[in-house]
């Protein structure tokens, strides 16, 4: 089978959308004792470790479907290969193929740190019993796990056993301070996270973990950068004449990425010249075309009654109401983009619908646009569509101020955790822009 081993040797077959990884993974999908599946665990058996690496890494894509006996006996095979990488993706492999008890097995017999780490990492909360292991980072995905599900009256010795065991455990887990992070999130214990963050902070050989720590903060609660950053900058390493090194540097731009934290601790930021990594830019826009009542109305009567869509509709709509009522057909149009569909065409024209029909219709709108407030699409959308009404929408003042008030980021999603914790920050950002334009509009 020429065309697969070339695939696999060149990288091909491990690279999105190439014919030659569509076709295997579409072959071994649909049976796994086809031509191709055999090759392909013949292939993770090269003598090549670089063969090895590409045939485990395209095994690891075809096990989602669930357990593959003959994958896991390849990755049992080469938990002792050579290749470290390849040891590694053995070991994930075995875990995801196989059966949990096989990967246990695996995981008590083997003394090489880099793979039994591997395992437990990849075992989850199969590992808790592990607690007394003799490896430091094992030890540490098992107090992770027990601490989940521990009672409160347990977590103090938890505790301390993870703050005892963080520096030689980061030896072999990289990511130690982001999933104790995670965890202590998940159990809502921010004040505790940040004690924690402060002491990993202030030992050099525990420092690394207490930047992912501090990071998996800021990703979970709206104040810990403001609470963090003057500790990481702190603990930088400038100070004494070192670099900012990865972890660190990783720390201070995502808390960085807060407006309140920036706003608070900027000074703090220029002292020590640190720049965080470039953000994306917004897209920009165009100059808005400019309409008065006659242009409006031009543009309208070329449009369908039924319109989904309609680019600048403040403006055109506005021009109209500054000049008078709509016609009946203009205000079907309007009440089209208003009601048919969510999003943001209904966001931006709710206000000018309150413009067109009065007060009457302000019960139903607010009732349209208050669920999508927390939506990271559209939410900003809406806010500033009540924004735009101003004072009349001091009815949903409640829904805005518990936007602001929350404690914990609103879930969104996105590619990274920093893009996830930058769109809390909008939406933040345009509640408060909200909340100041309903209450200036509503005073006397």
């Amino acid at each position: 089978m020429k065309w697969l081993d070339e695939a696999v040797a060149s990288g091909d077959a491990n690279t999105p959308a190439h014919p030659s990884r569509i076709a295997v993974l579409n072959a071994v999908s649909a049976d796994r004792s086809s031509p191709e599946a055999i090759r392909l665990l013949r292939l993770a058996r090269s003598t090549d470790p670089s063969v090895r690496r590409e045939a485990f890494d395209l095994l690891l894509s075809l096990v989602h479907d669930g357990p593959w006996p003959q994958a896991a006996d390849a990755a049992l095979l080469r938990l002792s290969d050579p290749d470290e990488a390849v040891r590694r993706l053995a070991a994930r492999l075995l875990v995801r193929a196989g059966h949990p008890d096989l990967a246990l097995a695996a995981l008590g017999h083997l003394t090489e740190p880099v793979v039994r780490t591997v395992l437990a990492e990849n075992l989850g909360d199969a590992v808790a019993h592990l607690r007394d292991d003799p490896l430091a980072a094992v030890r540490f995905l098992a107090r992770l796990a027990t601490l989940r599900t521990a009672p409160p009256a347990c977590r103090p010795d938890l505790d301390a056993a993870l703050f005892a065991d963080a520096r030689e455990a980061a030896l072999h887990l990289a990511d130690a301070g982001e999933r104790w992070g995670r965890v202590l999130s998940g159990l809502g214990r921010e004040r505790h996270t940040y004690q924690v963050v402060a002491g990993l902070l202030a030992d050099p050989g525990t420092r690394d973990v207490g930047a992912g720590l501090a990071r998996a903060a800021c990703h979970a609660w709206r104040a810990a950068p403001v609470e963090l950053l003057p500790l990481l900058v702190r603990h930088c390493g400038q100070a004494s004449g070192q670099g900012i090194g990865r972890a660190m540097a990783e720390a201070l731009t995502t808390a960085s990425i807060s407006e309140r934290a920036m706003s608070e601790h900027g000074d703090l930021m220029a002292a020590i010249e640190f720049a965080p990594r470039p953000r994306s830019r917004e897209p920009r826009c165009g100059a808005t075309p400019s309409y008065d009542a006659v242009s409006a109305a031009e543009l309208l009567s070329a449009k369908p009654v039924g319109t989904a869509r309609l680019s600048c509709a403040p403006e055109i709509f506005g021009a109209l109401l500054d000049a008078g009522p709509l016609t009946f057909r203009q205000a079907a149009q309007l009440y089209n983009l208003t009601f048919r569909w969510p999003g943001r065409m209904q966001a931006v024209c709710a206000p000018l619908w309150l413009r067109h029909a009065g007060p009457t219709a302000l019960p139903r709108l607010l009732g349209l646009m208050t669920p999508y407030l927390h939506d990271y699409a559209v939410g900003e959308f809406y806010l500033d569509g009540l924004a735009r009404m101003g004072g009349q929408a001091l009815p949903a003042l409640p829904a805005v101020t518990a936007m602001i008030e929350r404690r914990t980021r609103i879930p969104v999603n996105d590619s990274t955790a920093d893009g996830e914790m930058r769109l809390d920050e909008k939406l933040l950002k345009a509640a408060l822009q909200t909340r100041r334009a309903i209450l200036a509009d509503g005073l006397p």
